[in-house]
């Protein structure tokens, strides 16, 4: 794949460490790029309008960062693909910092050099696992922690573990924020075990969802906000109910309930993300 003589990405097909990345083109925006690695879609971007977020459920990622308070944020983002919430925090609050640990180097060079990765405003992207990325970072340093990596369709459970938990907890400012993106199935037997592991470290959550996905009858994201202080509950579940998608927005003891007698997820014990099944993308991606 190379780029035409405007300057832009073509579409194409790519090695990388995971599987095989795919760049295609959006018919009905002019620079809006989805990237899939192995058929399943990972980002997706608009290189004229960062601030457009195309899946539900970064869009609900989007909405709990709008309504954090201040405006520039120090971000760590653990998972990376085409950066599109990194490119998001950089248009919508502007003189951010952030890093990206991304465990797949290849990625990181096609987006680097067909999405326009180095434009990114106060961007820093390291080829890095996420733990070892955010054991390397000094306590009290980030306002902001996203959880959003996928290794070949599943999240990496060790980064959802109790130790990890608490060490991305260490990174963060006492009124910081942990954001996570889990995907998981009728059950939610691997969310329910994220729940009871971020609600050990963390004193105040919030879970969004679609109804049908807290209701089991089908694959899908979910996305837990965490904190030592309170999250702006209102305001975030006013939001989510008015989506084009909407999402409930749980906590308190309607979270308690969900989780029910789920365990922390522990180094310890390893349990294996669940892993979609094929027709699972119809109406959601990853990144």
């Amino acid at each position: 794949m190379g780029r035409n003589r405007a300057g832009t990405p073509g579409p194409g097909q790519y090695p990388v460490r995971f599987g095989t990345a795919e760049l295609l083109r959006d018919l009905d925006r002019a620079n809006g790029w989805q990237l899939n690695v192995d058929g399943i879609p990972q980002s997706y971007v608009d290189l004229d309008r960062p601030s457009h977020l195309e899946f539900e459920y970064v869009r609900r990622i989007g909405d709990v960062i709008d309504c954090l308070p201040g405006l520039a944020l120090d971000v760590l983002h653990v998972g990376g693909g085409a950066c599109t919430l990194p490119r998001y925090v950089a248009a919508t609050r502007p003189g951010s910092r952030q890093l990206v640990f991304e465990a797949d180097g290849p990625l990181i060079e096609l987006v680097r050099e067909h999405l326009d990765l180095r434009s990114v405003p106060g961007l820093r992207v390291r080829e890095s696992d996420g733990r070892e990325g955010i054991a390397s970072r000094r306590g009290d340093s980030a306002d902001l922690v996203v959880l959003d990596a996928f290794e070949r369709a599943a999240m990496p459970s060790k980064l959802a573990t109790l130790e990890s938990t608490r060490d991305i907890a260490r990174v963060l400012r006492s009124s910081g924020t942990y954001l996570v993106n889990i995907s998981d199935g009728p059950g939610l037997r691997f969310a329910r075990r994220v729940v009871a592991t971020v609600t050990s470290v963390f004193e105040h959550a919030l879970l969004l969802a679609e109804p049908a996905i807290l209701r089991g009858r089908r694959f899908g994201n979910l996305v837990l906000a965490a904190s030592a202080v309170e999250l702006p509950f209102a305001e975030v579940a006013r939001r989510s109910a008015s989506a084009a998608f909407p999402a409930r927005c749980l906590a308190d003891d309607e979270l308690k309930s969900l989780r029910g007698k789920a365990k922390p997820l522990t180094d310890g014990e390893p349990v294996s993300a669940p892993v979609p099944p094929d027709d699972a993308f119809g109406l959601a991606g990853r990144r």
